[in-house]
């Protein structure tokens, strides 16, 4: 029987372990030797902390076709580089100018904004690094489009342009499907992104693919309703961040359309969305779906 608690906790370890050994001088210089400094606050914006959500997804997707978990990890690895890039920089004074990530300083109030914003780049560009390298899966093939599918779930057409919107919403006039656009551009494309990918791993067929990514998609919603509940219902300690930032910036979210009540409906509606779309893979889903459970439930 899949336990979510124990697998989630295994790959934490794992992607925490794997981060801290790749994210060092020796593995990241050359040609020139890397600087002491950006790797100091790329491991600060990186380690210690966090879910490592986006490279269970991995896993769990790869899992359906009975990759090892191991095979799996550098594709997860490559994917946090990038989620924790994001914070990095949405923590930043132009961005959503916050102190505290997982309840210690930002990177840019623990160096300096600079350094903030090149920590950023450099995670950003290693995990595209990560993704070429043979060692992630003997198959080119495989690696470009693993590489080109993070590209899109990251870019312009994914999370970049998401969050574009999201600043564009803060002046209000958005539509319940303006909103839906943004969050499944800011959030939920590198949610279908990290279960594409472990699809991809896993050599899925056109039709196993396309039943995967109505359910990361469906995910990725229940992900950025759940966020939007929490910003106004958890503590600044719960969270390890502050929260009420989306009403105070006048930020577009389902929960200042709808309210607690119905935005906690839609996001029972989209996790029962979410399970049924992998109702063709059994048992090897279990993980997905427990995935998808938990994120209507978590506190943080």
């Amino acid at each position: 029987m899949y336990d979510f608690a124990a697998d989630s906790a295994d790959c934490a370890r794992a992607v925490e372990a794997g981060l801290s050994e790749y994210l060092t001088g020796a593995r990241l210089s050359g040609p020139g030797p890397a600087a002491d400094r950006v790797i100091a606050a790329m491991r600060h914006g990186s380690l210690e902390g966090g879910k490592r959500l986006r490279p269970l997804l991995v896993r769990q997707a790869a899992a359906i076709f009975s990759v090892p978990r191991e095979q799996a990890l550098p594709a997860g690895l490559a994917v946090e580089m990038i989620h924790c890039y994001s914070l990095i920089h949405d923590d930043l004074p132009a961005m959503d100018d916050d102190d505290l990530r997982r309840g210690r300083p930002t990177v840019h109030k623990a160096f300096d904004e600079a350094t903030a914003i090149l920590a950023g780049d450099a995670l950003l560009t290693e995990a595209f690094a990560l993704l070429a390298n043979p060692g992630t899966h003997p198959d080119a093939e495989v690696r470009i489009r693993l590489v080109a599918e993070l590209a899109a779930g990251s870019g312009t057409g994914g999370m970049v342009g998401g969050q574009m919107r999201d600043i564009e919403g803060e002046k209000g006039g958005f539509t319940e499907a303006e909103i839906a656009v943004m969050q499944a551009m800011k959030t939920g494309a590198l949610i279908r992104a990290s279960v594409r990918m472990g699809a991809l791993i896993g050599g899925a067929d056109a039709r196993a693919l396309s039943a995967l990514t109505a359910y990361a998609e469906a995910a990725g919603r229940a992900f950025q309703l759940a966020d939007d509940i929490l910003d106004v219902t958890a503590t600044p300690e719960t969270m390890g961040k502050a929260t009420g930032k989306d009403a105070e910036a006048g930020k577009q979210t389902v929960v200042a359309r709808l309210g607690l009540e119905g935005a906690r409906e839609m996001l029972d509606r989209t996790v029962s969305e979410a399970v049924s779309a992998l109702r063709t893979f059994g048992p090897r889903a279990d993980g997905l779906r427990a995935t998808a459970r938990y994120f209507a439930s978590r506190e943080k």
